[in-house]
């Protein structure tokens, strides 16, 4: 069931101040602790599918999607997606948006339990869905290049308690969840100031598979700042990123979630020169976002879902609640039929797709 047009933007709203007052401190609320669950056996069905530990990290087994295929391992590639939001990741919260490197864990290893395999933001947003048959993509982003997201230790490992090294503790238990995330940076990413250390982390995180991409310069309102203005907060960002060695972005998070005005300029526009244009513009968060292949989705804006338990605002709308209404409601949330070159989807979403995308459609 999808939330109404004008719901939608009441909880959009709402999202933006609860983020916006958060950054600045909110109360510390209570450690949630999160169910487990089994994970869903998707090996008895037939076809070419590996179990989860045979799975190569980074790519599905080679499959061939036939509609009778589809239709034994479920696959839906209409429905929801959870794109989850994280901030800070501290021992010891200080804010209501933050979370501890064990409330991070507990959420990853859920999140692989159930069948959930992580994707980047430019995965998702081009439509680049790379995941095994039966199983379910995740995108998982981290705002504002804060230092708990990551740092090396002397060894050249990602540092204890940081977001990388649990998301690898996460990855090397459960052998089919993919390690890689989408950073969304500024100006001074991870905390560190010169170019070199800079360059250094950025590398280590793109080599390893992971997005980082463009969060504006010095993360203003975008909202309340002039066309000439909100352009300039987004290339300053994106020649940033090309001194570090990373590829134009194709994907954005908005500071706070506030949208400029007009909304088109979060995704294209020219500054000195320098032009951008994003494949994905991702909210503040409000709801599991619909497929890229659905004919409603908004590239422009992509909803998402701050990590959180289930205590205040976040009783409906943050993602303990999600994940728990995704696992109640299946026929709801999209399942993979591990073959990227197809769409497959129950006949009855068919007049949902978009299928201009050039990917053939498997209804069964």
């Amino acid at each position: 069931m999808r939330i109404s047009a004008s719901l939608t933007r009441i909880i959009g709203i709402a999202n933006v101040v609860v983020v916006t007052v958060a950054v600045v401190g909110l109360s510390l609320l209570p450690s949630e602790q999160r169910p487990h669950a089994r994970p869903k056996d998707v090996a008895k069905v037939q076809g070419s599918v590996a179990p989860p530990s045979q799975a190569p990290v980074g790519e599905p087994p080679g499959v061939v999607a036939t509609p009778e295929f589809a239709r034994q391992v479920h696959a839906n590639e209409a429905g929801l997606v959870p794109v989850l939001m994280y901030h800070r990741i501290l021992a010891k919260r200080l804010a209501s948006i933050d979370r501890t490197p064990d409330q991070l864990r507990k959420e990853l290893e859920k999140l692989a339990e159930q069948g959930y395999v992580p994707i980047t933001a430019r995965d998702f947003a081009t439509g680049d869905i790379k995941v095994p048959a039966g199983k379910f993509p995740v995108v998982l982003t981290f705002d504002d290049g804060h230092p708990s997201h990551f740092a090396l230790d002397a060894n050249g490992n990602p540092k204890a308690g940081t977001a990388v090294a649990v998301l690898q503790e996460v990855a090397r238990k459960y052998p089919g969840f993919r390690p890689v995330a989408t950073f969304w940076i500024n100006k001074e990413p991870f905390g560190l100031t010169d170019r070199e250390s800079q360059a250094a982390a950025v590398k280590w995180l793109v080599d390893h598979g992971y997005e980082v991409a463009n969060h504006t310069w010095n993360h203003p309102n975008l909202r309340v700042l002039r066309k000439k203005k909100v352009r300039e907060q987004i290339v300053r960002l994106e020649r940033l990123l090309k001194k570090l060695g990373v590829p134009p972005s194709r994907t954005m998070a908005l500071p706070f979630g506030s949208m400029p005005r007009p909304k088109k300029l979060a995704r294209t526009g020219t500054w000195d020169g320098t032009r951008y244009d994003f494949a994905g513009v991702f909210l503040a968060g409000a709801e599991p976002s619909l497929s890229p292949y659905a004919k409603k989705f908004d590239r422009g804006a992509i909803q998402r879902i701050q990590s959180n338990g289930k205590k205040g605002e976040c009783r409906k709308w943050c993602s303990q609640y999600w994940l728990e209404w995704l696992d109640k409601h299946p026929g709801e949330r999209y399942v993979s039929d591990g073959d990227p070159a197809r769409i497959s989807i129950p006949e009855k979403l068919r007049g949902k797709i978009d299928a201009k995308r050039g990917l053939q459609v498997i209804a069964y």
